[in-house]
Order: structure tokens, then C-alpha cells, then sequence
């Protein structure tokens, strides 16, 4: 039986905004029937892989039933192409240099996979990742990417919110915070060999943030399973907030009383904050972030109070100083 607590936060999730149906893409929009079923068994199957970002916008390795033409998320942005979304990628835990990293990545092991979801929870359980989307399903859902350093994309993603599977687990009254953890294998992630971070890959969310409707783990994009250089076999995408709060790889998530610490909270404690809401208002100590650089597009672009969500999510931070939270 749930506690009132955990009612509490499912009748909060169902009287938050809904994700424009523009935001969700129709499956027939951007790949037929038959491309979509071979990801989704190459999913169940276990043949993961994943990819961030590109500097440049080539087209030439998308298969012609999963090109798209004049696809869009809500504002009207453009979708980043898939071969620049595969091979510009931020993951250190594969290499700094981010057009390195799908070669780093090439041989990443993404089955068997396993993830243990525990903690502050009344049912844990350790879920194969075959059987995530078989249990939760899958969507489709345009989402954009900022990335702390400046730069953007426009992303068809493909998964199911968190918010099934912590409602799965069911949270305890004492839980505040989800934490999660990337796998740590230094022998497959040569960055991990890197004594200057604290690996593993660790970072959290708040429980309502985690909960919310736009908060999604993702298995793949375009239709197809995601690469590893993206984070497969699964990631989290949470697109009001900075991508590196996007954590890929994921191996293990626990529900928490206190308040997680990032690796990037432990490396630069004063540039990079718990919350990390894209906010235009608030520049990193090193650079600005009132513009952006959208992969694809010369030029820059005005920067978006949460990355263009803030009618959706701006009432979870009410009475919260967002210069200070950052």
C-alpha cells in the first residue's frame, strides 16, 4: 500500500503541466514501422549503444528510412542531425576530446546490463535492461540539449519517464533525492584511468524533479538503440537543466535522504552547482551563458530560462533564489 506520501507526489505529477504533443514525436513522422521494430529488438536484445554532440551537420550515415525532413521540436527548432548527434559527444569517461569518443567507444560492452534501483524504496529490484522498455514502454519525445560549455542540440529521443520506474520501487516517506551512479569499468573507459575525477560518474536530482513528467530515461534516439558514445544502454534526460546532469551509462539508482554530491560538484565545487537549471541570468565563472551555439546552425542563439521549459518546471523552484541554487 503506498504511503500518503508517495500519493502525494503521484497526484503532483498528474496535475503538472502536460508535454506539448508537439514535443512527442509521432512515430511516423521520422521512421517507418519496420526501422522502429529493429530498434526495439535490437533494444531487447541487449545491442545498446550511445552519443551527445556534433560541431558539424553531416547526414551521410543516417539510413534513408530514418532520415528526417523538416522535423521540428514545439518552437520550431530544427532536429540535430544523427550523424552529429553520434560523433560530437562530451563523455570523459571515454576521452576529453569530444570527437574522440565514439572511437573510444567503438567496442563498449552494453550486454549483459543490469540496474539495481534501491535505497529509501519498498520494493527494490535489480532490472536487466532487456526488460525495462518491455515493462515500462517507450515513447518518443523531441527534447533540446544545452550543455553547460555553450553549446546545443535538438534531440528525437526514445524512451519512458523515471517516473515509472520509482513508482515501481515505490519511495519511502523519508525519501528526498534519487542518486545515480554510472558503471565504472576503467578498462573499457580509458578516462576513467584519470585520477584527477572521483569516479564513478555519480549525480542526483531532487525526488520531485526526478518524478516530473519531463524527466525521461532514454534507450535510444532516432528510432534506433542509443550508441555508446550517448550513454547506452540507458541514460537520463532531464531538459530544463544542463546535459551533464544527464547521466549516462547508468548502473545503479537509490533513493536518498540527503542531498547527493556530483563528481562535478566534488571536481569544481564553484562552477558546477546541484540543481544546474539553464539559466541565461547566471553565467559560469568562466564564460557567459545568455547565448548558445546550436550544432548545425552558424551563429549564435539567445539562451532560454530552463533551456525553454520554464512554463512546465518553474513551479518546482517557487520561492528558490535561482542565482543562488544554481
Amino acid at each position: 500500500m503506498r504511503s500518503s506520501r508517495t500519493l502525494s507526489w503521484v497526484m503532483k505529477k498528474k496535475a503538472m503541466s502536460k508535454i506539448p504533443s508537439s514535443e512527442i514525436t509521432p512515430e511516423h513522422i521520422y521512421l517507418s514501422r519496420r526501422a522502429f521494430m529493429r530498434g526495439v529488438g535490437a533494444l531487447a536484445a541487449g545491442s545498446l549503444l550511445l552519443g551527445a554532440c556534433a560541431a558539424t551537420e553531416p547526414t551521410t550515415d543516417v539510413p534513408d528510412d530514418l532520415q528526417v525532413s523538416a522535423d521540428t521540436d514545439e518552437l520550431g527548432d530544427t532536429l540535430t542531425s544523427y550523424a552529429a548527434i553520434t560523433n560530437y559527444n562530451n563523455y570523459y569517461e571515454f576521452s576529453t576530446d569530444k570527437e574522440a569518443v565514439a572511437r573510444f567507444a567503438r567496442d563498449f560492452r552494453t550486454s549483459p546490463w543490469e540496474v539495481a534501483v534501491g535505497g529509501l524504496v519498498r520494493h527494490p529490484q535489480t532490472f536487466d535492461v532487456s526488460d525495462l522498455q518491455r515493462r515500462f514502454g517507450s515513447e518518443e519525445r523531441i527534447y533540446r540539449l544545452r550543455c553547460v560549455e555553450g553549446w546545443s542540440m535538438v534531440i528525437p529521443w526514445v524512451g519512458f519517464p523515471l517516473a515509472a520506474l520509482l513508482q515501481e520501487v515505490e519511495p519511502e516517506a523519508s525519501a528526498q533525492y534519487v542518486r545515480m551512479e554510472t558503471i565504472y569499468d576503467p578498462q573499457q573507459m580509458p578516462g576513467q584511468n584519470n585520477q584527477w575525477y572521483n569516479w564513478p560518474y555519480i549525480e542526483g536530482l531532487r525526488l520531485d524533479e526526478a518524478m516530473h513528467d519531463l524527466t525521461l530515461l532514454a534507450t535510444g534516439i532516432y528510432g534506433k538503440a542509443l550508441t555508446p558514445q550517448n550513454g547506452a544502454p540507458v541514460r537520463l534526460v532531464v531538459p530544463w537543466k544542463y546535459g551533464f546532469k544527464s547521466i549516462k551509462s547508468i548502473v545503479r539508482i537509490d533513493l536518498v535522504e540527503t542531498m547527493p554530491t556530483s563528481l562535478w560538484m566534488l571536481a569544481a565545487p564553484h562552477e558546477y552547482g546541484f540543481y544546474a537549471n539553464v539559466n541565461p541570468d547566471v553565467p559560469h565563472p568562466r564564460w557567459s551563458q545568455s547565448t548558445e551555439r546550436r550544432i548545425g546552425e552558424s551563429g549564435r542563439r539567445p539562451t532560454l530560462p530552463f533551456n525553454g521549459y520554464a512554463e512546465q518546471v518553474a513551479e518546482l523552484y517557487t520561492g528558490m533564489d535561482l542565482k543562488q541554487f544554481f
